[in-house]
C-alpha cells in the first residue's frame, strides 16, 4: 500500500469504541488518551473520556478515520483521507485470536497522482483462515533512477503510468500460529509513459524493455507464522513469511517468470516490564526465473505497505533482487500513552543487473514521533524523518506502525 501522506492533520471526524482502557502493566490505574479524547475536550470541556469496560467485545470494530494534508518525496503536496478499522471475527480474547483490519485511503496530490489502496487481513474463529486481501489503483507518475545499487540521485526522471493490482489469498491453520495458503495475483500496468527522460544514452528502462503496458499473472504460495495478536502496533510476537509467485502466459501474463520473498519480523520488550519495543525487520525480495516487468522488480518501498527504505524516495533503487534490513526501537514519551518516539536504522542492498552481485550497501537512519490516534486498536499516527546517502532526506508517514 502507498504510504499515507499524512503530515499536518487537519482534525478529522473519527469513530471509535466508547471504551475505558486503563493501561495495568506498565502504568498501573494510568487512563490511556488519544487524539479523538483531545478532540472531544476541545469541542466540549464537560466531555468525559469514552469509556467501556469490555473494549475487544466480538464483533466491536474499532474504526479510525482522519483527512490530512501532507507532503513525502514520492507525491509532492497532497490531500488524503486515510482510515482503518480492527475488530475481532471470532472471540473477546485477544491473547489467543488476532485480531482483524482493514485498511484504505484516496488521496490526489501535487503530481497529479491518484491514489486508491485497500487491504485487509481477516482472522475467522480460532484464527482457522486468514484471508487477505490486496487491491489498488494508482495514476501514478513517479521517479526512476535506474537498475542496480550505483545510480545517482540526479539522474531520475519520470515514469507516467496508471495500475491496477488486485491480490487475494486464503491462508489455512496447520499448527499453532503456522499457516499456508494460496492466491492469485493480477497486476496490470498501462498508458506507460517516459517524461523527459536523460537525452543521450538509452535509459534503464529503454536497455531493459520498453512497452506501454505490462501485465503479470499468476499464483502465489505462501507459508506464514504470525505470533502477533495485533499487527497494527505488534507488542510481542514473530512474524515469518514465504511467499512464491510464479506467473504465466497461460493465465494472462506477458511472460513466464518467479518471484521469492523472504521476510522476518520481531518484537521484543526491552526493557522486559516497559512498552518499549525493539524491533527488527528483515524484507528480502529474490527474482528466481525469468525477467519480471520493470515496474514489478524489487525495488525502494515497493513492499505492501511502501515502508522500506526510509531516508530514499520510492523506486530509488530498482534490480532483479534486493535484500532490506531494518531496525526500530520504539519508546513511550507520556504514560496516558498519547505521545510516543523512535529512531531507527536501516540498511539496503540491489543487485547488479548483470553480474548479479551485491556490490553497494545503501544505509538510513532516522527518528520520529507517534500520536496516538485511537487507543483500542492501538493505532499511531506515524511521522518520521529519515537521512540516506547522496543527500536523500525527507518525511515518512504511515497511519500504524511502519512495520
Amino acid at each position: 500500500m502507498i504510504r499515507p501522506l499524512l503530515f499536518l492533520a487537519i482534525l478529522y471526524p473519527a469513530l471509535s469504541l466508547h471504551a475505558q482502557y486503563i493501561d495495568t502493566t506498565v502504568n498501573p490505574g494510568v487512563k490511556q488518551i488519544d487524539l479523538l479524547d483531545i478532540g472531544q475536550r476541545i469541542l466540549n470541556k464537560k466531555s468525559v473520556d469514552r469509556e467501556d469496560v469490555v473494549i475487544n467485545k466480538k464483533g466491536r470494530v474499532h474504526f479510525s478515520a482522519f483527512p490530512a494534508v501532507g507532503y513525502t518525496l514520492q507525491t509532492g503536496f497532497a490531500g488524503v483521507i486515510s482510515a482503518n478499522a480492527a475488530f475481532y471475527i471470532g472471540s473477546h480474547n485477544h491473547e489467543t485470536e488476532n485480531i482483524s483490519t482493514i485498511i484504505t485511503s484516496i488521496a490526489y496530490t501535487s503530481k497529479s497522482q491518484i491514489i486508491f489502496p485497500i487491504a485487509s487481513s481477516l482472522w475467522t474463529k480460532d484464527n482457522k483462515y486468514n484471508i487477505l486481501t490486496d487491491w489498488r489503483f494508482l495514476k501514478y507518475p513517479s521517479e526512476t533512477y535506474g537498475l542496480g545499487g550505483h545510480t545517482q540521485l540526479d539522474s531520475g526522471y519520470n515514469l507516467d503510468y496508471s495500475y491496477v493490482k488486485l491480490h487475494q489469498a486464503i491462508l489455512k491453520k496447520m499448527a499453532t500460529d503456522f499457516y499456508a495458503g494460496i492466491g492469485y495475483d493480477f497486476d496490470y500496468f498501462y498508458n506507460i509513459s517516459e517524461i523527459n527522460p536523460p537525452p543521450g544514452d538509452e535509459t534503464d528502462f529503454e536497455q531493459y524493455g520498453i512497452s506501454h503496458t505490462e501485465k503479470a499473472s499468476g499464483i502465489s504460495l505462501i507459508l506464514k507464522y504470525d505470533s502477533r495478536r495485533n499487527p497494527i502496533n505488534p507488542e510481542k510476537g514473530i512474524y515469518a513469511n514465504i511467499l512464491f509467485q510464479p506467473k504465466f502466459t497461460f493465465m494472462g501474463s506477458d511472460a513466464n517468470w518467479q518471484s521469492l520473498l523472504l521476510e522476518f519480523r520481531s518484537y521484543i520488550k526491552f526493557p522486559y516490564k516497559s512498552r518499549n519495543i525493539l524491533a527488527f525487520w528483515s524484507y528480502n525480495w529474490f527474482t528466481v526465473g525469468g525477467s519480471p516487468p520493470y515496474l514489478l522488480l524489487p525495488s525502494t518501498a515497493w513492499d505492501e505497505f511502501s515502508n522500506t527504505g526510509r531516508g530514499y524516495i520510492q523506486g530509488r533503487f530498482r534490480s532483479l533482487n534486493m535484500i532490506d534490513q531494518e531496525v526500530e526501537y520504539r519508546f513511550a514519551v507520556t504514560r496516558n500513552g498519547l505521545f510516543g518516539g523512535v529512531v531507527f536504522a536501516n540498511a539496503e542492498s540491489f543487485s547488479d543487473i548483470l553480474t548479479g552481485k551485491y556490490e553497494v550497501i545503501s544505509p538510513g537512519a532516522g527518528l520520529g514521533i507517534r500520536i496516538m490516534l485511537n487507543k483500542f486498536s492501538r493505532t499511531n499516527i506515524a511521522l518520521d524523518y529519515a537521512w540516506g546517502t547522496q543527500g536523500s532526506r525527507g518525511f515518512f508517514v504511515n497511519l500504524g506502525e511502519v512495520f
